[in-house]
């Protein structure tokens, strides 16, 4: 099992390679502390799997898996955090996440994780997978499906409804765990492909077509 460990935290990161290079069948292919740095270290030593942390600096944890995945969709891909919000779970599981694990979690445990994901299982420690049924259960989300705004894609709709719901861009990058630049981004696309020049022009044509009935920050 190649795998790369990704965490801002040297001590950790340095404990976690202990922990894994003495363990059979386990060989640690190389150490990230950025999700931009993790991006390009797997793409050049092909791991099998990533242990991949959520809040870095440069690039967060879950845009490193959207985009790794992009380029080595094979690659498999669990998550080692402190974050045990709902947001962030959905996030990691949105990005292409196999499993999800809180720092607390010990060295078998985040073996059975990689050993299970791996292998095209995955694994959710006890407190992700309540919250993950949680998730399961309530309602979905919108999706790119909307009729009104067939033109726009899912990630587009899901941006646009959080910018009716009066968020900043700040504010939806941090409820999205993606960038800033990012969400600038998706909210230029949004502009050109509803043909408006500004945020409350595109704020109208979304509470025109049903969106932003949330409050502010709600789910």
């Amino acid at each position: 099992m190649r795998v790369l460990i990704v965490d801002d935290h040297p001590m950790y990161r340095e404990g976690l390679v202990a922990a894994l290079s003495g363990q059979p069948g386990v060989t640690v292919v190389g150490e990230a502390g950025d999700g931009a740095a993790a991006v390009e270290l797997a793409v050049r030593r092909a791991p099998d799997i990533v242990l991949m942390d959520l809040h870095m600096p440069v690039m967060n944890g879950v845009e490193a898996t959207g985009r790794l995945l992009s380029e080595r969709p094979d690659i498999a891909i669990v998550v080692l955090t402190m974050l045990e919000s709902d947001d962030s779970l959905a996030a990691a599981v949105r990005a292409g996440a196999r499993g999800y694990l809180l720092k607390g979690a010990g060295r078998a445990e985040i073996l059975r994780a990689l050993e299970t994901c791996m292998e095209g299982g995955a694994y959710f420690g006890p407190n992700a997978a309540r919250a993950l049924a949680g998730l399961v259960g309530s309602e979905p989300r919108r999706t790119v499906a909307n009729p009104v705004l067939p033109e726009l894609t899912e990630r587009e709709v899901e941006i646009l409804d959080l910018m009716a719901r009066g968020l900043s861009n700040a504010a939806i990058a941090s409820r999205l765990y993606v960038s800033d630049k990012t969400v600038r981004n998706y909210v230029s696309a949004v502009y050109g492909k509803l043909g408006v020049n500004d945020r409350a022009a595109a704020v109208a044509r979304a509470r025109d077509a049903g969106l932003g009935s949330g409050l502010p920050g709600g789910r």
